[in-house]
């Protein structure tokens, strides 16, 4: 196989990803467009043999694109697309309609009036798990910078009502993860775990014994299998997470994120300033 027919079946295996990717920053089907095959003629001009992580290093490269355009949207002072953005229901692409359902007319009317770092910074983080570590470069801030980015646009994407039916569905996701977990179902534990989940840990949290980062679901099922015996589904800042409670206080908070059915990020957070900043509610069993 030569390079080129590789680097071809890599990116048309991650074309997907780097879809949703470009459509919660752009909201915008002909935009996303653009900025996937912009990222493919990057990867055909570029030099990938030291490339460890190729997902990873097109990501950050349709994330540039992206914010690029949407720096150049804001300097023509375009109008936000707001409530009539034409969301993707072609019916013969029926992907693109699976990412706008995912992604919701609210929020992307919300993320329309984020400042394009804010946007860029919250969608890689929150929505794909990125670090900040990688997010830090894409946008020229440090780290700390970046940090306050997302949490900036945290805030106001908070205010968006979130549909009581994907709170319940996602809620039935996270049941199932805390059940096989104390049960040490290794496979319920793949059943709801996204193949590529990336499990992020704080300082704290490392200090109780965890990997600062575990990549994928075999890794990070193992690591859960048998455990959680003290941790509850629980809302989150308002989104469905995990609370682990240890002598009636909340030690150790988890933020996840979602893709489909399957969990596909995880921010554990036992910093006790961390936690206590979050407003978190104990959903009863």
């Amino acid at each position: 196989m030569t390079e080129e027919n590789f680097l071809t079946l890599q990116f048309e295996a991650n074309r997907d990803h780097l879809r949703a990717v470009a459509y919660r920053m752009l909201g915008s089907r002909g935009e996303v467009d653009d900025a996937v095959q912009e990222a493919w003629l990057r990867l055909s001009r570029s030099d990938t043999s030291d490339v460890a992580n190729l997902r990873g290093w097109l990501t950050t490269v349709v994330a540039r694109i992206c914010l690029d355009m949407l720096r150049a949207r804001k300097s023509r002072k375009e109008d936000p697309m707001g409530p009539h953005v034409p969301e993707p229901v072609d019916e013969t692409r029926e992907r693109e309609a699976e990412m706008a359902d995912s992604v919701g007319a609210a929020l992307l009317v919300v993320l329309e009036t984020l400042q394009p770092a804010e946007r860029l910074a919250f969608v890689l983080h929150d929505m794909f798990a990125v670090p900040f570590e990688e997010i830090a470069p894409i946008v020229g801030r440090s780290v700390d910078a970046s940090r306050q980015l997302a949490s900036r646009a945290r805030r106001r994407v908070q205010g968006v009502p979130v549909p009581e039916a994907d709170l319940s569905h996602q809620r039935t996701i996270v049941d199932a993860f805390l059940k096989a977990s104390r049960e040490g179902d290794f496979e319920g534990l793949l059943a709801v775990l996204d193949p590529d989940v990336v499990l992020r840990a704080d300082d704290a949290v490392v200090r109780l014994g965890s990997p600062p980062e575990v990549r994928g679901a075999v890794a990070i099922a193992q690591l859960y299998k048998g455990r959680a015996q003290a941790a509850r589904t629980a809302l989150v800042d308002g989104a469905i997470g995990v609370a682990v409670i240890l002598g009636g206080h909340l030690r150790i908070a988890l933020r996840l994120t979602f893709n489909g059915d399957r969990i596909a990020g995880i921010e554990a957070m036992a910093d006790a300033e961390r936690v206590a900043a979050l407003d978190v509610e104990v959903l009863e069993i």
